[in-house]
């Protein structure tokens, strides 16, 4: 009789051990694992973008603070490389690999023309979150932008283009030198084409 109180006693303080160490209000708040949701997390990104730039994951992990602080967990990303120059009037080509979560990552290409106070060439290694994107298909836009909004962070340059609900980060490491202000648009595609507007 006396083991069946001891007994008792036991599972009545182990339950009330794993009531005080179980879940509580305060850990509903903590970041979930999105790792089986279509967003990407910071640690997914930087792991990616650092071996993408071959660069440390601190450095990236500082751009990838910024970016998430103003736009939250992104549901895509580009990597890829493009090339541009410009003497008031200007161009830029690239292409790279969209890749989305349980989607077979797809190739893409963008363009665009720039004008400003603008001049120079650079080759650049790009890193493009994007926001919103939920289907492939709204990729394929035109998305403006302001060069001169772009600002550095640990050496990776970062600007914002918005379009039709969806929202680019491009990050740009490169080589070469290209100063001033422009405005810009890139026009994002499945297919190569050379013209540039």
């Amino acid at each position: 009789m006396n083991r069946f109180r001891i007994l008792g006693a036991l599972f009545a303080g182990l339950a009330a051990v794993a009531l005080t160490i179980g879940p509580t209000a305060a850990d509903d708040d903590r970041p979930r694992d999105n790792s089986n949701s279509d967003t990407f997390t910071p640690n997914e990104i930087v792991q990616a973008g650092s071996d993408f730039f071959g660069v440390t994951t601190e450095v990236m992990a500082k751009a990838v603070q910024r970016v998430t602080e103003d736009l939250g967990l992104p549901d895509g990303y580009i990597k890829g490389d493009e090339g541009s120059g410009a003497f008031v009037l200007g161009l830029r080509y690239g292409s790279g690999w969209l890749i989305r979560k349980g989607v077979e990552p797809t190739k893409v290409y963008w363009k665009g023309p720039s004008v400003g106070f603008d001049f120079g060439g650079n080759g650049s290694k790009v890193f493009t979150l994007i926001y919103n994107l939920k289907e492939e298909r709204r990729l394929y836009q035109r998305f403006p932008g302001v060069e001169g909004s772009i600002y550095f962070v640990a050496g990776i340059g970062v600007n914002y283009l918005r379009s039709g609900g969806v929202t680019l980060a491009p990050m740009r490491t490169g080589l070469g030198l290209r100063a001033g202000v422009n405005a810009h648009y890139l026009v994002f595609s499945d297919r190569r084409d050379w013209f540039p507007l």
